[in-house]
């Protein structure tokens, strides 16, 4: 039946499962590598403790069997793998049924993930991963031709996707309207990457421009890719532009390029080549697409009345397997950088002249004279909750006194959150932190001082601290 499947879009189904395979891989190295600091069992926020309080329901994930950090690493790596075959061709090479079960399993292991995640797994391109890789379930292989229901379902992501960031950017912060927030945002986004000082010292108006294109981009291409081909093509492709800006100004972990990855998937395979002749899908698959298709398209009703909503919410899910979800970015952009930085000591007694030696972190303003650098895909989740610390130390509330007690301890798998370490000989005796407000140079200080930043003390964060 033509209604479920187009030969059209055999190489676009091809290349956006190979990109979801990639941000998956990236996200399963990123939880295996960070976990155990942040949600192991001596972790910030363990995992235990949280499913104690959490009932299943709210919360379903495979660590209701079982908790160990090993069988944590275990799942995490074995997502990795699975990530990485399936980069490869594996599904391609299988039967349907088996292929779409290596990506059942793949976004089962991850919702196991991100449902003990607690707040360092509170990122909407979590809910956007896990949405994304549901449906990617019922996409099929090679053996088949590409659902056109499934298809137009991930059009729906993308457009939630981008046109809740542009509307939830037009009812927020008024320097949207006014086209002037690019005056602001690359110096105070979250985690700014090595071209982001350029991109602030560009001249004004062209930051007008910036803003009104995304506009355009954001609030007018995702209408247009429900129009016929090529027209939806040609938007998919606007989409793709704009995101590639992005990656270059700045480091959002893997949410460009999984809106990338979807925006591949409209564009017309037949522009490009030609198409294939695939067998029609067998009767129990098609029975398949029908209900998933019926069952977002029930779930979409919140999200989508969300997007009407005058209180929009962003980056929200509406159900505890994130199936279908609220998307936005950026409703406030901020005037002012403020950065926590965390100081340790080795002096045990504290004067006037104690020498503090500050802890760098791998990707967060820190050393004024150090260049920001590219880590997107990767997350580095420790440095992003440092940003929201120091808007607010509400952010902070549940992990940073745990973050400085194990400074306190020296214990390793925090440290190797971090970059290189100032006591690498014994813990400090106390550790502060201070906040500092950041600015970027201009262009006569980065030529006389080789700095990308400018900092000034603002206040005490965390007054001086020991283990007891």
């Amino acid at each position: 039946m033509e209604w479920f499947s187009d030969g059209d879009y055999w190489l676009s189904r091809l290349v956006f499962q190979r990109a979801l395979a990639g941000v998956y891989l990236v996200a399963f190295l990123a939880a295996a590598l960070q976990f155990r600091a942040l949600i192991g069992e001596k972790g910030m926020l363990p995992v235990p403790a949280h499913l104690r309080r959490t009932p299943p329901r709210i919360a379903p994930t495979l660590f209701r069997l079982h908790y160990s950090d090993r069988f944590f690493a275990w799942i995490a790596w074995s997502g990795a793998a699975l990530s990485a075959a399936l980069v490869a061709g594996a599904a391609d090479e299988a039967p349907l049924w088996a292929a779409m079960a290596c990506w059942a399993v793949l976004w089962a292991l991850y919702l196991s993930i991100v449902n003990v995640g607690q707040t360092w797994y509170g990122f909407g391109w979590e809910s956007l991963l896990l949405e994304t890789g549901f449906l990617a379930v019922f996409l099929g292989n090679e053996r088949t031709a590409p659902p056109v229901l499934v298809l137009w379902l991930l059009r729906w992501v993308l457009f939630r996707v981008e046109f809740g960031a542009g509307l939830i950017k037009l009812r927020g912060d008024e320097c949207w309207r006014k086209l002037t927030c690019l005056d602001y945002h690359h110096e105070t986004q979250p985690m700014p990457g090595p071209l982001s000082w350029f991109f602030h010292r560009l001249p004004k108006p062209f930051h007008r421009v910036e803003v009104a294109a995304n506009h355009v981009t954001q609030l007018l291409v995702p209408v247009l890719l429900f129009t016929p081909q090529p027209v939806a093509s040609v938007a998919a492709g606007a989409v793709v532009l704009t995101q590639l800006w992005l990656v270059l100004s700045g480091n959002f972990a893997w949410l460009n390029w999984l809106t990338i990855a979807l925006a591949l998937s409209a564009v017309d395979g037949s522009l490009i080549a030609a198409p294939h002749a695939l067998p029609a899908p067998p009767l129990w698959y098609e029975i398949v697409v029908l209900a998933v298709a019926a069952l977002v398209l029930a779930l979409s009703y919140r999200p989508a009345r969300n997007l009407l909503s005058r209180r929009q919410a962003m980056n929200r899910s509406f159900d505890p397997f994130h199936l279908v979800n609220a998307y936005g970015a950026f409703g406030t952009v901020g005037r002012v950088r403020h950065e926590v930085v965390v100081e340790g000591t080795e002096e045990r007694v504290l004067h006037d002249g104690t020498v503090w030696r500050e802890y760098a972190f791998k990707g967060k303003p820190g050393d004024v004279r150090r260049t920001p650098r590219q880590y997107a895909p990767y997350h580095l989740r420790l440095d992003w909750m440092m940003w929201f610390a120091a808007l607010s130390p509400a952010y902070a509330r549940s992990w940073f006194g745990p973050f400085v007690e194990r400074l306190l301890d020296g214990d390793r798998d925090t440290l190797r959150l971090l970059g290189p370490n100032p006591f690498p000989n014994a813990p400090p005796a106390y550790v502060r932190a201070r906040l500092y407000r950041y600015r970027y140079t201009t262009w006569h200080e980065l030529r006389s001082t080789g700095a990308r930043w400018h900092r000034t003390y603002v206040r005490e964060f965390l007054r001086p601290t020991r283990l007891l």
